[in-house]
């Protein structure tokens, strides 16, 4: 597995995340933090609608989209009773785990976002340039 000898640099996964819907915030959640459990870099990237995510109080407010966002209570009960975390202890866990939380500089201008609004976790603000320059680097990149 890449990353266990020393000097070995680890794999990285990149991971932009553009919805905060209930069923678009934990795939991207659960890729990085398995990345995570491998040995390898996780970076995730919240622009747009996925910015709320680590927005204060954003995770809590998750819902399913559409007309579905009616069943979003029997589905986060359905979630707990297998042992699916809630997404604020999913976000919690990743970072735990080292998985690096990045926000999006020009959604947050676009809206009216500040870093203040932002949850502990998130370890920086920054550009699509400085995520690219992640995601180039990376094995895997993802859009989600």
């Amino acid at each position: 597995m890449s990353g266990e000898n020393a000097g070995e640099e680890k794999s990285i996964v990149a991971i932009i995340v553009s919805k905060n819907s209930l069923d678009m915030a934990y795939p991207p959640l659960i890729i990085a933090q398995t990345a995570a459990a491998m040995g390898m870099e996780a970076h995730l990237f919240f622009t747009f609608w996925g910015l709320y995510l680590i927005k204060k109080g954003g995770a809590e407010k998750a819902k399913l989209p559409g007309f579905m966002k009616f069943f979003t209570g029997m589905m986060k009960k359905k979630m707990a009773k297998v042992g699916i975390k809630p997404l604020h202890e999913m976000i919690r866990d990743a970072k735990a785990m080292g998985v690096k939380f990045h926000a999006c500089q020009m959604t947050m201008e676009v809206l009216g976002i500040k870093r203040e609004d932002l949850i502990d976790e998130v370890d920086d603000v920054m550009g699509a340039a400085s995520f690219l320059e992640i995601a180039e680097k990376a094995k895997v990149t993802l859009f989600i």
